[in-house]
């Protein structure tokens, strides 16, 4: 194993620290794979089976140490319109395609994209699932009467309250005491002792769901085979897969700030993507990294691959034998725990900096809570905010064009471009240049500038029409080896006169 890079056998493992982060791990996604199997309509142990399947297969596998996966909400939510339209065999069969899109992300590299992803989306992505998971855990304060979901009120209110209460009170003062173990697990240990010693009638882990089964058992998805069935499954497919990786390389990101290291975010794609496949074949509705999990595990001390294997096998064991004891547990506890994943997960940091940020970065962030907060759509609050960077780094730039202007010995006329020459810029680039009042030979030097497009071509196109149709030459200089490409390429097109420069060197050309 050694020989493939999956251990790192000179790195110090701290043991009891891996095994109780995992431990601490397993507690808390159990709950969250539970409720959101229920809350798409699958059964239960379908999304405990994902859990196992994704927390081990990417522990020993994937990019990145100490990052947990599991049968994650984010994905989940996209395979509920499936589920009700085709069944739990279509969501098998779209899980394992899902998969299959993941493994060539990752083969052809394409991993590396997540670098798009500005600072403000990053921050607004994180704070808005802070938000979702805070959300998430407020109803637990719900119970069902007649049908009717309403909130609790009086004993069962008070008795809720104040357990959860107890779980953060735990989970914050206990560090101050000792780092020996982690506090989650200590707050859940304790909380279901004080329930079962003093007989507090609360809410369980059972009042969500049975969790007792067996081993994942291998199924071939009951699909016919054939192109009306992979034009069902493949837009399902390759949303997940694209909110599966989004949200996968966004989390190995955050683990990367914390540890200070650095993961491999295609190897992970490709771990996903085999997971992801098993999950498919074994029963699983597939998942991806969790974010909050991923934090409980860092916080508890956890930096290597062990522990993110005990949570998974620690998973198997409770859904093979644990079953009546994990059933027993109280959802105050991981409530409180997950409040506390929340109240971590949020970037603080953002409202510190807010006054010095640049505005339209400000509301970027806004922009991607907001998106995430209302649709739950992680991949697409990112897209989102993605698109709206790029269009006012577009912006920005087109306003950074600018040309100083003199006449030579030769009494040529010079323009002297600086800042890039592109779609945003083009307006700018023609209003810099007087047709009329200039002499026979015009001259523009591209040397502090770029020709960037198909838009800043075209523009210089017409620039030499307008030019030739007042009698007068127009000459490009200093262009760029890869500007010059740009306009040999497009020859067919377009006619201008390039003056040959020597070959510069520009800060892109590779040394030879």
């Amino acid at each position: 194993m050694s020989s493939l890079g999956l251990f790192n056998f000179s790195q110090k493992v701290n043991y009891k620290n891996e095994i109780l982060s995992g431990l601490t791990v397993a507690m808390t996604m159990m709950p969250e794979s539970l409720s959101f199997a229920i809350l798409a309509g699958f059964p239960p142990l379908v999304g405990l089976y994902a859990a196992f399947i994704m927390g081990l297969v990417t522990a020993i596998l994937g990019g990145r140490p100490g990052l947990i996966s599991g049968g994650a909400g984010a994905t989940a939510v996209v395979l509920i319109a499936l589920m009700k339209s085709h069944g739990l065999e279509y969501v098998f069969a779209a899980v394992a395609l899902a998969g299959v899109i993941q493994i060539v992300v990752g083969l052809f590299k394409l991993g590396k994209f997540i670098r798009l992803v500005p600072q403000p989306v990053m921050y607004g992505f994180v704070n808005g699932l802070a938000i979702i998971i805070f959300m998430a855990q407020l109803e637990q304060f719900k119970t069902v009467v007649n049908g009717q979901t309403i909130w609790l009120s009086g004993t069962p209110l008070y008795i809720m309250a104040g357990l959860v209460a107890l779980t953060v009170g735990i989970v914050l003062l206990l560090p101050k005491l000792t780092k020996a173990v982690p506090p989650s697990l200590v707050a859940i240990i304790v909380v279901f002792a004080i329930v079962l010693g003093f007989g507090i009638h609360t809410k369980t882990v059972k009042d969500i769901a049975a969790v007792s089964g067996g081993f994942p058992p291998f199924h071939i998805p009951a699909v016919p085979f054939g192109l009306g069935t992979f034009q069902i499954i493949f837009p399902y497919a390759l949303i997940m897969a694209g909110v599966g990786l989004t949200e996968g390389l966004l989390t190995l990101n955050l683990v990367d700030e914390i540890t200070a290291t650095k993961g491999n975010g295609n190897r992970e794609c490709v771990a996903q993507g085999t997971a992801n496949i098993l999950n498919g074949f074994f029963f699983g509705m597939g998942g991806c990294p969790m974010i909050a999990q991923t934090l409980v595990n860092l916080t508890a001390g956890a930096r290597a691959r062990l522990s993110g294997i005990v949570a998974a096998l620690t998973i198997l064991l409770i859904i093979l034998f644990g079953a009546p004891i994990i059933e027993r547990v109280p959802m105050a506890a991981l409530t409180g725990v997950m409040i506390m994943v929340a109240i971590g997960t949020f970037e603080w940091a953002s409202f510190r900096i807010i006054n010095k940020m640049p505005k339209q970065d400000v509301f970027v962030g806004i922009l991607v809570a907001a998106v995430t907060i209302w649709l739950h759509n992680l991949a697409l609050a990112v897209l989102i905010g993605v698109i709206v960077s790029a269009l006012v780094f577009a912006w920005e730039s087109a306003k950074r064009i600018r040309a100083r202007k003199y006449t030579d010995e030769d009494g040529a006329r010079n323009y002297e471009i600086y800042g890039p020459l592109f779609f945003g810029s083009v307006t700018a680039f023609n209003e810099k240049f007087d047709v009329a009042g200039d002499p026979q030979k015009v001259v523009v030097d591209f040397k502090d500038s770029r020709v960037s497009d198909m838009s800043a071509i075209e523009a210089l196109n017409k620039l030499t029409e307008r030019y030739h149709k007042a009698g007068k030459t127009l000459h490009l200089k200093h262009l760029s080896p890869d500007c010059r490409q740009l306009l040999e390429n497009a020859g067919a097109v377009i006619d201008v006169n390039i003056l040959e420069d020597p070959d510069y060197r520009v800060a892109t050309d590779k040394r030879k």
